[in-house]
């Protein structure tokens, strides 16, 4: 008999929580969001705005205070801001006190292509439109491609990642053989680089030229500069 009425209590016990967790679920979805809350997790500036990610979000609604949690699923809603061309990633979320947050990840450029009409190069070696909202500062590739310029990518990374390169380094040329043309800010000489490969040891070289050079004043006396052999630099005087 008293076993009987351990169960009785149990099943009490479970049913009590059971109606108290669905009661509590139920108000918590007929709840309205409160407020919407957008962060950008990389340190680019915004290439989209705050308004086109709370319409990406709120589709239909008039305003994000008028969706209810029942209504959400958010698994749609980051689909939709990752279909957007300046997103990389997404994520949403539903907080405690009602805020309909996201974390968007900005696809980040790298180089800019000199097309009809012009595109960014991405840092995963993607097409990715200009933005209406703002202009990255980042080198302009010319020449002719096969492959939209992905196979540079490798080489606009490091530029990115190298304080030297990157402020001098405007323009980026890829001729018909393979080879890449280098543009650098106020001279009037050209680097070759050649082929994408032993990037580093490149640089290391071309900066000690440019070094040598500058101490001796005969930085503008040539008008090309050869970085294709690993091992030297070839420099060609006016």
């Amino acid at each position: 008999m008293k076993r009987s009425l351990e169960i009785i209590k149990f099943i009490f016990l479970l049913s009590l929580m059971a109606f108290l967790f669905s009661f509590t679920k139920k108000r918590n979805d007929a709840r309205k969001i409160t407020k919407l809350d957008v962060v950008f997790v990389d340190e680019n500036s915004p290439f989209i705005t705050y308004n086109t990610v709370n319409k990406l979000l709120i589709q239909n609604h008039d305003k994000v205070t008028s969706i209810g949690k029942e209504t959400l699923v958010l698994k749609e809603m980051e689909q939709r801001l990752r279909e957007n061309p300046m997103i990389r990633d997404a994520q949403v979320y539903v907080s405690v006190d009602g805020t309909l947050g996201t974390k968007i990840e900005q696809r980040k450029p790298v180089g800019r292509v000199s097309a009809s009409p012009d595109y960014y190069l991405d840092a995963d070696g993607k097409k990715m439109p200009l933005s209406e909202v703002y202009s990255a500062r980042v080198p302009i590739i010319t020449g002719t491609s096969k492959n939209n310029f992905s196979e540079v990518t490798p080489l606009l990374l490091k530029i990115n990642d190298d304080e030297f390169m990157k402020s001098s380094v405007v323009g980026l040329n890829r001729n018909a053989d393979g080879d890449i043309e280098l543009e650098i800010r106020k001279m009037d000489f050209k680097v070759l680089f050649g082929k994408p490969i032993d990037i580093e040891k490149k640089f290391q070289n071309f900066k000690a030229f440019y070094k040598k050079t500058k101490q001796d004043s005969t930085l503008y006396g040539y008008n090309r500069v050869n970085l294709k052999f690993e091992s030297q630099v070839i420099a060609t005087k006016k």
